[in-house]
């Protein structure tokens, strides 16, 4: 079963080439990591003391997952500080968000591509004692070596989306008979199944999953740290107090093709408020140019992030004087093209966008302004985030809509009834403290396996 997978995954990878190349030249993505990818250099763990074992891996798909993991990843710092704590990703986003909101990490690489070789180079190079996976990608090859180690893999926090979910079926529908099989015996070199819901629980048991590995414990989520300033934030309140900018606006995670829909509903909110401000900030780093076409489009002048003399957010020298740069009046957009900053700006938002909901993208994690106690504004497509949506739009502490306009009208509403909003806003961040827990419940599974290990 393991070599049929092995094969399709290679003739996958020789059919994908001329686009990993082309992305490669144009973003330098992929390229610049296929060696970690590979299992071959692992450069970061070269800084580790050479008798250094025992590691605890925390995988983080991309720049979700990082920020879901942050907290988890600290708590198990402080409480295993002897053991090296190496966190992966696949994406490059993630890997810069890891690295700006993870930096007490002893080492931050790519996950290995899910071949065998590829496989035991890296657990031969990081030597983990456990291995925590953040919500659930299963790579079949890894889970088998590590369990051929017998290296604890957990997952923590595990979400199977609907989308994700209907893939599987129709997969196991046609080639359930390769499939059934091959995925119950991959999910059964795992430890535990720690999962967000019982309808996640349900359905990592339907594809397989040991039923007596798996629980339900909450979603990790909940337990995001809010940021601190950054030398950008601090200088954008100053800038917003002098400048009298109002109503700010943050539209964050807007994925490609979206900006057009986040600049319409801007336009909506600015027929009624003139000095209204945009913060845009899209999700990845290769449609930053693109959204800066999109604004030039739109007859809108604009700054770039990237342009302001202002450090970036690892710096900690910043006292947030606005003589280092201002906001020109006739400036309605602030392009946020960087990474790791986004967090610190929804603190300063009298609004919130949340992207990849008003096209066919499936949404983002509204958590993150919504523990501000910022009102999350997004649109139809939010089937990743399904449950936490609707459990904010009924609980009065979030509003879903249909359209561009629709989510400046909404923010216009907002705006004219304070009580409403002051409302909303509290159910939100009540919300969000509420429902924390799942890395203490998290702490306690893997301690098991730890203690267990060091005996």
């Amino acid at each position: 079963m393991y070599f049929i997978y092995s094969f399709l995954m290679g003739l996958a990878a020789l059919l994908l080439t001329p686009y990993w190349l082309v992305k490669g030249l144009r973003h330098g993505k992929y390229l610049s990591n296929i060696g970690e990818r590979l299992g071959f250099s692992f450069p970061a763990l070269d800084k580790l003391p050479a008798n250094s074992s025992g590691a605890i891996w925390i995988h983080a798909v991309s720049v979700g997952e990082a920020l879901s993991g942050v907290t988890l990843a600290r708590r198990l710092k402080e409480a295993y500080p002897e053991r090296p704590l190496i966190v992966s990703t696949t994406t490059m986003t993630g890997q810069a968000l890891a690295r700006e909101r993870i930096p007490f990490a002893d080492a931050i690489i790519y996950f290995p591509l899910d071949w065998a070789f590829c496989v035991r180079r890296a657990l031969t190079a990081v030597r983990p004692s456990l291995v925590l996976v953040l919500e659930t990608e299963i790579w079949p090859n890894f889970l088998r070596e590590a369990g051929r180690r017998k290296i604890p893999v957990v997952f923590v926090s595990g979400r199977i989306s609907d989308r994700s979910f209907a893939r599987y079926q129709s997969y196991l529908g046609v080639f359930g008979f390769f499939l059934r099989p091959f995925l119950r015996n991959a999910l059964s070199n795992a430890s535990a199944f720690l999962m967000q819901s019982e309808k996640d629980a349900e359905r990592v048991r339907a594809l397989g999953a040991p039923a007596h590995r798996v629980q339900v414990s909450g979603n990790l989520k909940y337990d995001l740290e809010l940021p601190s300033p950054t030398p950008l934030s601090n200088w954008f309140a100053a800038e917003i107090k002098r400048s009298g900018r109002s109503p700010v606006i943050v539209a964050g995670s807007v994925v490609a093709t979206e900006e057009p829909h986040a600049l319409i509903a801007f336009g909506t909110l600015e027929g009624e408020y003139p000095k209204s401000l945009l913060v845009l900030a899209p999700r990845k780093p290769e449609c930053f140019d693109a959204a800066a076409e999109f604004i030039d489009e739109s007859h809108r002048k604009f700054i770039r992030r990237s342009r302001l003399p202002i450090p970036g957010p690892a710096s900690k020298q910043s006292d947030g004087n606005s003589n280092a740069a201002t906001i020109p009046d006739d400036i309605t957009v602030l392009l946020l093209d960087s990474i790791g900053e986004l967090a610190s700006l929804y603190g300063l938002a009298d609004g919130a966008f949340v992207g990849g909901s008003l096209v066919s993208s499936g949404g983002h994690n509204i958590l993150e302004p919504a523990a501000f106690g910022k009102i999350p504004v997004f649109g139809p497509s939010m089937e990743n985030f399904a449950e936490i949506a609707s459990r904010f739009v009924t609980a009065g502490a979030a509003i879903q809509v249909e359209s561009p306009e629709d989510v400046g009208v909404a923010w216009i509403e907002l705006f004219r009834d304070p009580e409403r909003m002051k409302r909303m806003s509290e159910t939100a961040r009540q919300l969000v403290a509420n429902s924390r827990g799942a890395t203490d419940r998290a702490m306690v599974e893997i301690a098991k396996r730890l203690d267990g290990a060091a005996r």
